[in-house]
C-alpha cells in the first residue's frame, strides 16, 4: 500500500514540501510573509530563563522540525534572545539537521549588517530554496515510510465507543505496514496505565509507562490538586464521562492494539518503527509540534463533542510543518463543523460500518492526504502559536 511522497536524502518521504526558517521571531516571520512555501514556528519559548533541560527540549524540537520529512531545506538564523545558550547555538542546530542530508543555510545578522540585511539575505535564500524544492516530484512511497501522531479531545461517549477505536484500527494498519505511530497525553492514561504497560515490548518499557503516569499525578498533587477530581473537565462530564478512569479507558483506544516499542520524550525521535507512547501534555498548542519533531508527517485530532462549537475547528496546525486532520464520531459535531472535519466514524455507532471497515476507510483518507490532498483546515492562512512542552519553572 503506497502514498505519493517526496523522497528525501536520508530515505524518508515527505507528504509536504516546505522550506523551514528557525528559530521564530521577526526575521523568520518576515521571510515567511514574503516567500511562499516557507514555514516557521511561532512561540514565546526562546530559552531565556529556562533550565538547561528545557533549553535542550527547545533545541530538540527545532532540530526535529528541521529533520521532519515534510521539510526540503532549512534556514537557521541567530536573531533570538536565547541563542547564546550552548544548547541553542545556531551552529549546533544547523549541524544536527544537516546530518539528514538536507541543505541547511546559516544567517548571521552581524555579518549581514543587522536585521534588514539579514532579511534580504533570508529572502534570497528562501526564494532559491523554494524554487529548488518545486522541482521535486511525488513518487510512490511504501506505507512503512509514513508516521502519524494523534491526540483526542472534547471527549464524550462517542470517543471511546467509535472515534478512538477507529483511529486505533488505523494505527494497527500503519504499524502492520511497517510505519510509525505516536500517541501520548500522559494525563489521559491515568487509571488505564496498567493496560498500556501490558502491551509494552519488555519490562523496561512497561516500567517507563507506569512511571510517566505516576510522575504526572504526583506533580499534580504537589500543587494541592487531585487530578482525578479536576479531570474529566466539565465538557467531558456533559458528554457522558463520569471519571478520569473512564475517560482514560476510552482515550487509550486510539493507540490500537500493537506492542508499544518505547516511551519518548517530547520531540524525541524514535529509534525504530512501530508504536510509541510520548510523555507529553494534552494541549493541542503543544502536542502536535512535538509529534512533528519526532518525525510525524501528519497529525490527527480525534474530537468528541463536549463544549464544541463549529467555529472552534477553524484551527490549522501547531505542528508547523505537519498538516492537521480532524476526525469525529459525533454526528452533532460533524453537523456543526462540516467544513473542518476530514473523517466521520459515527457510522460505527449507527451500525452501517464495523470498526474494521471504518479503519480501512480512514487509512484510505490518510493515504489521500499524504499524497497531496489538503486537509479541511490546511488551506487557512493562519499561524497558531506553539507552546513547547517544558517541564521546569522559568527563572
Amino acid at each position: 500500500m503506497n502514498f505519493l511522497g517526496y523522497v528525501r536524502p536520508d530515505g524518508s518521504a515527505g507528504i509536504r514540501n516546505y522550506v523551514l526558517v528557525i528559530p521564530g521571531g521577526f526575521l523568520a516571520a518576515k521571510i515567511c510573509d514574503i516567500v511562499e512555501g516557507t514555514r516557521s514556528i511561532l512561540t514565546a519559548d526562546s530559552g531565556s530563563g529556562r533550565t538547561s533541560r528545557d533549553r535542550e527540549t527547545i533545541a530538540r524540537t527545532l532540530i526535529g522540525l528541521g529533520r521532519n520529512p515534510n521539510v526540503a531545506s532549512v534556514i537557521v538564523h541567530n536573531l533570538n534572545t536565547g541563542i547564546g545558550y550552548p544548547e541553542l547555538k545556531p551552529e549546533r542546530i544547523a549541524g544536527e539537521i544537516a546530518r539528514s542530508g538536507k541543505q541547511v543555510e546559516l544567517i548571521d545578522a552581524a555579518e549581514e549588517g543587522g536585521n534588514f540585511g539579514a532579511l534580504e539575505k533570508g529572502v534570497q535564500l528562501a526564494r532559491e530554496m523554494t524554487y529548488e524544492a518545486s522541482k521535486l516530484r511525488r513518487e510512490p512511497c511504501d506505507l512503512s515510510l509514513l508516521s502519524v501522531g494523534v491526540k483526542c479531545g472534547h471527549s464524550d461517549t462517542t470517543s471511546g465507543i467509535a472515534g478512538n477505536p477507529v483511529v486505533g484500527n488505523l494505527f494497527d494498519r500503519i504499524v502492520a505496514g511497517g510505519g510509525t505511530a505516536f500517541f501520548g497525553e500522559t494525563t489521559e492514561i491515568i487509571g488505564a496505565e496498567q493496560f498500556l504497560a501490558k502491551r509494552a515490548i519488555n519490562k523496561g518499557v512497561a516500567q517507563r509507562i507506569l512511571e510517566a503516569a505516576t510522575e504526572i499525578e504526583t506533580i499534580a498533587k504537589s500543587t494541592g490538586e487531585d487530578i482525578r477530581t479536576v479531570n474529566p473537565v466539565p465538557s467531558n462530564i456533559a458528554g457522558g464521562i463520569s471519571s478520569l478512569e473512564e475517560k482514560s479507558l476510552g482515550a487509550i483506544h486510539k493507540s490500537g492494539s500493537a506492542p508499544i516499542q518505547g516511551v519518548l520524550k517530547y520531540g524525541e525521535r524514535p529509534p525504530g518503527k512501530g508504536l510509541y507512547f510520548v510523555d507529553n501534555w494534552m494541549s493541542m498548542a503543544s502536542i502536535f509540534a512535538g509529534y512533528a519533531a519526532s518525525g510525524a508527517q501528519l497529525v490527527m485530532f480525534q474530537l468528541g463533542g463536549g463544549g464544541v462549537r463549529g467555529e472552534n475547528l477553524l484551527y490549522p496546525t501547531t505542528a508547523v510543518v505537519a498538516p492537521l486532520m480532524w476526525t469525529t464520531a459525533n454526528p452533532k459535531t460533524l453537523a456543526m463543523a462540516s467544513t473542518a472535519v476530514d473523517f466521520y466514524s459515527g457510522t460505527v455507532i449507527e451500525g452501517t460500518e464495523t470498526i474494521e471497515e471504518a479503519g480501512e476507510r480512514l487509512l484510505q483518507t490518510v493515504l489521500d492526504i499524504a499524497s497531496g490532498t489538503v486537509t479541511r483546515v490546511e488551506n487557512i492562512r493562519h499561524v497558531n502559536p506553539t507552546q513547547i512542552y517544558l517541564r521546569d519553572p522559568c527563572f
